[in-house]
């Protein structure tokens, strides 16, 4: 079937000379305007493989495009702010008249909110989104070329964990007891803070000590379970029978809580003389423990929801603890004893 509904928006099948299939959203839920779009795309189909033309389309084209590769993920509100800022630039534009150093000039300096200079690494997010961006341009066959922008340096990536004593101390600063649960949940399940606040009881399971994370709360966009640990299970079961809402932390209305006090987190720290130390920092030092603890890093990749085994590889590396039970295996005495094995032996022979 050419045209097809998915959900409310209208889906074009189409097959080019070739033979190849190309499957994707018209972007609208009116049949007429989707088969508009079908008879075009195929008409620019048969023009780019019959007589190699190249399609002339506008920026606000490949930006629909991108926007609708993104559908579903929970970083697409990020997306579509990166998209409104290159609309202001671009808009109006044909892509194929766009050169890599207009891009390259184009990404932000300051922020719109702050004013404040960015970082190398937020303009390193507009770039992943734009190279994104043309590079399904060019697998549609928009571009005969994608554009090359380089990667500005960043920091080597910041990692800061506690010690388990440095943890107690602080829980132990934290008076108010849904702050001081948020923090424990933190601490036990590696869960990033807008996990925790989205999670509800119904993807709680005290029985077999698992919550669940779904996929529009992800931020890889990928759904995983969660394994609870004796203390995420205490923690929780107290807070499941005092619970007034199906959100696990919520307001005493029982409305969802959207973020933590920054006020009485920064002073529990203050008392508990930790600096440097962010609410994010507790899922680094819950990947250390583990690194440390012997948890294979592949195990971790998956327990966190880390979409490549070098975001994990860091944690590896915080303490040696976990590597002194092989130090023995060098020493003066098994290098000497081991030389001595391997030295050869002559014996007499008498007849």
């Amino acid at each position: 079937m050419p045209i097809y509904k998915r959900g409310k928006k209208y889906w074009v099948d189409i097959a080019t000379p070739s033979g190849e299939r190309v499957r994707k959203s018209t972007g609208t839920e009116e049949k007429v305007k989707a088969q508009e779009y079908h008879d075009k795309l195929k008409h620019e189909l048969w023009q780019v493989e019959k007589l190699n033309k190249v399609p002339d389309r506008s920026f606000e084209e490949m930006m629909n495009l991108v926007l609708q590769d993104s559908e579903g993920q929970a970083t697409y509100e990020t997306k579509l702010a990166y998209a409104e800022y290159f609309q202001l630039i671009f808009k109006g534009r044909k892509i194929s008249t766009i050169t890599s150093d207009e891009i390259s000039n184009s990404l932000p300096v300051y922020s719109q909110m702050t004013k404040g200079k960015v970082s190398n690494a937020t303009r390193n997010r507009y770039r992943s989104f734009i190279i994104r961006a043309f590079s399904l341009a060019h697998k549609m066959g928009w571009l005969m070329t994608s554009l090359y922008i380089p990667k500005m340096k960043e920091p080597k990536a910041r990692v800061r964990w506690l010690l388990p004593d440095e943890a107690g101390e602080l829980l132990s600063k934290i008076s108010i007891q849904w702050m001081n649960d948020l923090v424990t949940i933190a601490l036990m399940t590696g869960m990033r803070k807008s996990e925790i606040l989205t999670l509800t009881w119904k993807n709680v399971d005290l029985v077999n000590r698992t919550a669940y994370i779904t996929a529009d709360n992800a931020k890889s966009g990928v759904a995983r379970s969660i394994p609870l640990n004796d203390d995420a299970v205490s923690v929780l079961s107290r807070m499941y029978d005092e619970r007034i809402s199906n959100w696990v932390f919520s307001t005493k209305n029982g409305t969802r809580r959207t973020n933590y006090y920054r006020e009485h987190y920064d002073k529990a720290k203050k008392d508990a003389g930790i600096v440097n130390f962010t609410f994010h920092d507790l899922r680094h030092t819950w990947a250390s423990w583990h690194a440390q603890s012997g948890t294979p890093l592949m195990v971790l990749k998956e327990m966190g929801g880390w979409e490549t085994l070098e975001m994990v590889q860091k944690y590896a590396h915080f303490s040696g603890q976990h590597l002194t039970k092989y130090s023995s295996n060098v020493t003066i005495s098994t290098q000497s004893n081991s030389e001595a094995r391997k030295k050869p032996h002559l014996t007499l022979l008498t007849g």
